[in-house]
This record gives structure tokens, sequence and C-alpha cells, in this order.
């Protein structure tokens, strides 16, 4: 498991051979590092915090949009909702690399902010973009323009994804947010 702290971009995580709970204990160890306690996890100086749940900082759902995929379920009314409680193996092993992005310091990544519809309104994501490794990082700054919140990071192992990405890209605002 320490192995893996000693990882470095573009490698990947060693995971396949863990236990779920050997697993979880590794990369939590990456995530405490390199994000929740991570004093200098900014980007472009701003602060970067994960959404705020209830008034509290949630770094388990942090965590687990980092880790995990969704899927749709039905819950027990017979609502179709979506859980997060898929092991995401692309997002994983590439959890490292979040940190080394958000420094910039990869040549030729896509750093730009784009407005989109959510939940019915008008939102501005900025994304940092690394179309040679195909993953991106997604933030979405808070209302104050002062600090980020970090919504998600992955790799884009579909073609849908890489086209939608390329098509943010193209609708990108002058300025990053």
């Amino acid at each position: 498991m320490a192995l893996n702290l000693l990882k470095i971009y573009n490698t990947h995580l060693e995971l396949s051979h863990f236990t779920e709970a050997q697993r979880t204990n590794s990369l939590r160890g990456i995530f405490d590092r390199d994000i929740a306690n991570n004093e200098k996890f900014q980007f472009r100086t701003k602060i970067i915090r994960p959404l705020k749940k209830e008034g509290e900082i949630d770094m388990e759902t942090l965590f687990s949009h980092l880790t995990k995929k969704s899927e749709e379920v039905t819950d027990e009314n017979g609502v179709k909702i979506k859980a997060r409680n898929i092991f995401d193996n692309d997002r994983s092993k590439r959890l490292h690399w979040i940190w080394h992005h958000i420094q910039e310091i990869k040549e030729n990544l896509h750093v730009f902010s784009c407005e989109e519809r959510k939940g019915g309104k008008n939102v501005i994501h900025t994304y940092i973009f690394d179309a040679e490794e195909n993953y991106v990082i997604v933030l979405e700054p808070q209302r104050s323009k002062q600090d980020y919140y970090l919504l998600s990071a992955y790799y884009l192992n579909e073609e849908w994804a890489r086209k939608s990405m390329r098509k943010k890209w193209k609708k990108r605002l002058q300025e990053v947010y």
C-alpha cells in the first residue's frame, strides 16, 4: 500500500491485488496527502474545497466522486436515483494525478471555463483537461469567485466522453473563472 504513495504522474496506482479494505486504505492515503490534508491545495491561488453538504464540508462525498462511478438504482419507493457506489478502477488508479494537474506542471493542458445547464440553471465549470491522457478535472467557482469546489476528476474512457469534452472546449469562455 505504501508503494502507491511513491507513484508519480503518469504511472497508475497498483490496486488490483488489494482487498476492498486495503484498496480503500491505499486510496485514502493518497487522497489525504494530496487533497484533504494539503494546505497548498489551490488552483491559480484560489483554494479548492469539497462541496458542502448541509453546511458541512463533505470529504467523504468528494472521496467517493474521485474513486467511484454512479449507477441508476431504484429506491424503496420505486423511484430511480443515482447512487455512487461502484468502484471505478480508471478513476482510482489516477487519483494521484489530480495534484499534478492542479499545479499545472504538465505542458499542453487545456484549462478553460464554460457555461452549462445544470439543475435548470446556468453554471460555470472550469476544466483542467489533459488531452494526451484523456483525463479531466472539474472545478466549479464559488459564488464569491474567491475559491473553487472540486466536483470530480476522471478518465475519459469512452469516445462519447472525449467528444463531449471537445464540444466543451469549442464553447469555452474567453476567461478562466
